[in-house]
Formats: C-alpha cells, structure tokens, sequence
C-alpha cells in the first residue's frame, strides 16, 4: 500500500531519498551535473511528499514557490524498487493539490534531456513543453514544462 506525507525538508526519510537522486543524476547529467546541482539546494524548497511503501521511503518530491501564484516541482524521484508502479504520478498529482491549496495555479518544472522516464512522466501528468525558463534559459539539455 502506497502512502503519501506531506512533510518540511527536514524530514529523514526526505533526506534519506535525496542522495540516492543525486547519484542517478550525476550518471544522467554528466558533465552537467554540478551545473543543474546548485539549483537544487534545499534551502529555497520547503514543501516535500514522501511516498512510503509498505511504511518504507520509497519516493519523494517537493516544490518551491515562485512568483505568479506559480510553484517549480524539485526533487522528484522514486527508488528503482518502486518504479513502474504509479508511484511518481502519486507524488505529483499530491505536490499539485498540495500547490492548490495553498492558492498557486500553475506548475513549472525543469528535467533533463537524458531523463527520457521523467519527460513522459511529465506528458502523461498533462505538462506541455514550454520554453525554458530562468537559469535553464539557454541549456540545450534542459526540458521545461508547464501545466496550468
């Protein structure tokens, strides 16, 4: 049974989850690695769902907010015993309600074009490729999406 946390980047299993992401983006990314990594500091996200399995960490994502009544979704991921089950879709749509609440309406979001997995992730969640915005404004692996 999956379970989801709304929780603060304080909490353990968040931190916990938050280097095995590192790893698999640093394969990913590259070269580009400590580029995208300085973007992904947890001191401007304060706003994190965990997903348990079973009482077990096994994703998470997060968001920070922007102007606009807009909020960016970080840190997404989901352990590779957790994939192919719906898990990521169920941190998402969270972190989207979550937003709503809160009164923001749109959603931003930024992954890399070596992340093929997370770009139809994003397309299946109702994202549109959109241009890429702020610091990713003119990086040729980065994919920008918006959802509305």
């Amino acid at each position: 049974m999956i379970e989801l946390l709304r929780t603060t980047t304080e909490n353990k299993d968040f931190l916990n989850l938050i280097p095995l992401l590192d790893a698999e983006l640093k394969i990913s990314d590259g070269d580009n690695h400590s580029f995208y990594d300085q973007f992904n500091k947890l001191d401007t996200i304060k706003n994190v769902v965990v997903a348990y399995e079973n009482k077990k960490p096994i994703g998470c994502g997060a968001f920070k907010f922007h102007k606009n009544k807009t909020v960016e979704i970080k840190r997404m991921f989901v352990s590779p015993l957790g994939r192919r089950k719906g898990i990521a879709s169920k941190v998402l749509n969270e972190l989207e309600l979550w937003a709503k609440e809160l009164g923001y309406t749109k959603c931003i979001l930024e992954t890399g074009k070596q992340q093929p997995e997370a770009i139809e992730l994003y397309k299946k969640s109702g994202y549109a490729i959109t241009p890429n915005f702020g610091f990713y404004e003119n990086v040729e692996n980065s994919v920008c999406f918006k959802k509305i």
